[in-house]
């Protein structure tokens, strides 16, 4: 009975178990998405990548506040991120889109999981601090994520592009969303809500409320413009940017 005792109060539950069980709800939701998509049923698939970007979203919060960011979180954050927002969101274009084109098809939907994987590895490599940054090099994986799961539900939920140029836009979509992960383009980064933030850019939280507001009045129809607009004018801002220098 000693024993016993001295076990239980050898085992104990530090302050990061917290943030790496919302981490840990990411890769489930991913991998929730996966089985639904194998079965045919895209609208839960869709939901549950949504739930694991909200996992993903609080579980950097909840670490923040509670002081226990470390090296393990991030690493499994990022593991949990490939399921969620790499292989999730490819095997998804495949069975929309890419299954009919056999082996081909493969390769086309397998762009923005491998693209993410070496997201994931070169933002992990040069990790050097647990603070927000306020630019991203390349496309976040959720932002891509979410780029395309827009995008699905975009085309399925309306009738705005015609049969014959969805098979040209789907693949231009898959192959611009892997190319701005690799990328060393700078994303800007969405600053938490707080009354600095906000006094240090005005501009750019009016302009997510915005998005926000439309998004639920649309119910989600314009998040994938919205997204296009984001990539577009990161892409822009760094051509600019780069001839400037010139």
């Amino acid at each position: 009975m000693k024993k016993r005792k001295k076990i239980i109060t050898n085992i104990k539950i530090t302050r990061s178990a917290i943030p790496n069980l919302l981490t840990l709800g990411n890769a489930f939701s991913g991998f929730a998405a996966i089985i639904f998509i194998a079965q045919g049923n895209f609208k839960f698939a869709i939901f549950y990548i949504v739930m694991a970007a909200i996992f993903d979203l609080f579980d950097g919060i909840v670490a923040r506040i509670l002081r226990a960011t470390s090296e393990l979180g991030a690493e499994l954050d990022s593991l949990c991120d490939t399921i969620s927002f790499g292989v999730a969101p490819s095997f998804l274009l495949y069975k929309v889109y890419f299954e009919q084109l056999g082996e081909i098809g493969i390769v086309i939907s397998a762009i923005p999981a491998l693209a993410g994987v070496y997201r994931l590895a070169r933002f992990n490599s040069e990790l050097n601090s647990f603070n927000d940054k306020l630019y991203f090099k390349g496309l976040p994986i959720p932002a891509g994520a979410l780029t395309i799961l827009s995008y699905i539900y975009f085309h399925l939920n309306t009738n705005f592009f015609a049969p014959e140029v969805t098979k040209t836009l789907t693949i231009f979509i898959t192959i611009l969303v892997g190319v701005c992960m690799v990328s060393k383009i700078k994303f800007d980064n969405f600053p938490r809500p707080t009354i600095k933030n906000f006094r240090a850019s005005p501009i750019m939280f009016i302009g997510v409320i915005i998005a926000i507001i439309i998004g639920f009045i649309t119910m989600g129809k314009s998040v994938f413009p919205t997204m296009l607009v984001y990539i577009f004018y990161s892409v822009l801002k760094s051509f600019v940017l780069f001839f400037r220098k010139i």
